[in-house]
């Protein structure tokens, strides 16, 4: 003879509420995990761009020095960013 399992009443509603609880949860921070991702993908690719344009900029000058300095801090903000990007990377994941 099988048994068979009574539902209870109290119990059923507040399980079925934890599982959807628990699984609005996973979906929230899977969701976050992506809206990280787009966000450092998004604030590298801008500290690049800046960088980039800061460094031809200061070449435009023609002035050697300048052009040198702007050449040392714009691979120091890329490599800032690019950094911070993969250390945030991790910490999000």
């Amino acid at each position: 003879m099988t048994a068979q399992s009574k539902s209870n009443p109290i119990t059923d509603p507040v399980e079925a509420a934890t599982e959807r609880v628990t699984e609005l949860g996973e979906k929230a921070v899977e969701t976050s995990k992506k809206a990280s991702e787009a966000y450092l993908s998004s604030y590298e690719k801008a500290v690049v761009a800046l960088a980039d344009r800061y460094e031809k900029a200061t070449g435009a000058t023609k002035i050697e020095w300048v052009a040198s300095i702007g050449s040392l801090q714009a691979d120091a903000t890329r490599e800032i960013a690019r950094a911070y990007s993969s250390s945030a990377r991790e910490f999000v994941s």
